[in-house]
């Protein structure tokens, strides 16, 4: 099987606006009449969502799926987990050209995965580098357990839990879900539709969630956006396929992001600014952990050096 190459797709502005304001993502550098005001922006206008790429990256793996025949294998083998694990290597501007590479499916039966390489261009310059796989087991962070935590619900919203988890509460809503796959060039025909009582949630959408959860926490903390903004360099992601699927029009969501372990929060304005790693997790009924994640920042001083 020959990898293959998609080449024709552009985000403009408004698919842009649609996408963030789906995920009440309020980041500046999406935004097209505020994006000026981040100091030293390189960028010369807003990007694209790091969450809205890969939500259509979401789409075209999965018709690359559906085209090779692959869905059977991953019914049988029991391949309950979606696992995305990218890093970022340049921003998506609006107008750009969108090429996406997606290599041969390699399975392993002795670790039952099923996994491809992806790589994404904007313009003929790396924009993304990383991996779709379909595993049995979550790639990262395993061993979360929220079992302990208690009724969640009952925790104010934007707070502090005992356990250091910032907590923030969304809900999932089918006209939300609806605008983020507009946004990521996609077709809401695929999940939703009121007559069939149809209402399935991509993937890639409560993960996306994170954003506004990571802006409002840094808010708490009186992190100065334009000044001292914040870039993605990588997301690695583990999605439970199952609890998924159960998901209903108003279900809540909570999420919890906490620093990783050697990972110390700091402004990223200071001297001593590197980048920081948060572990993310989206919990549903009962504490069950829908999908968990590692989400590293950088300060935009860092990433503007590495680009030279």
């Amino acid at each position: 099987m020959t990898s293959i190459a998609v080449s024709s797709d552009v985000f403009s502005q408004l698919h842009i606006d649609v996408a963030r304001n789906s995920t009440d993502d309020f980041n500046l550098f999406h935004d097209s009449r505020n994006w000026d005001k981040i100091k030293d922006n390189p960028f010369g206008g807003p990007i694209t969502m790091g969450f809205q790429l890969e939500s259509l990256l979401e789409g075209k793996i999965a018709a690359f799926r559906r085209q090779n025949g692959e869905e059977p294998l991953i019914a049988e083998r029991e391949l309950h987990f979606s696992n995305y694990q990218f890093s970022f290597a340049n921003a998506i501007k609006a107008g750009q050209l969108v090429e996406i590479e997606i290599k041969p499916s390699q399975f392993k039966a002795d670790s039952l995965t099923l996994g491809n390489r992806i790589s994404v261009k904007s313009d003929s310059s790396l924009a993304l580098l990383g991996y779709k796989k379909e595993t049995a087991q979550p790639l990262f962070l395993a061993d979360a357990d929220f079992a302990a935590f208690g009724d969640i619900r009952t925790q104010p919203d934007r707070s502090f839990l005992p356990s250091g988890h910032f907590l923030k509460r969304k809900f999932m809503t089918t006209s939300n879900g609806k605008n983020f796959l507009c946004g990521s060039l996609r077709d809401q025909t695929e999940f939703f539709d009121e007559i069939q009582d149809k209402v399935r949630f991509p993937e890639m959408f409560p993960c996306a969630l994170l954003s506004s959860a990571l802006l409002e926490k840094a808010l708490k903390n009186r992190h100065d956006f334009e000044k001292n903004p914040m870039v993605y360099t990588s997301h690695k992601i583990s999605l439970d396929r199952r609890l998924l699927a159960k998901l209903k029009s108003n279900d809540v969501l909570h999420l919890l992001i906490k620093p990783a372990p050697g990972s110390a929060e700091h402004d990223f304005g200071e001297d001593f600014a590197a980048a920081l790693d948060y572990e993310c997790f989206g919990l549903v009924a009962e504490n069950a952990v829908l999908f968990r994640a590692l989400i590293c920042l950088a300060p935009l001083e860092l990433i503007v050096k590495a680009l030279g």
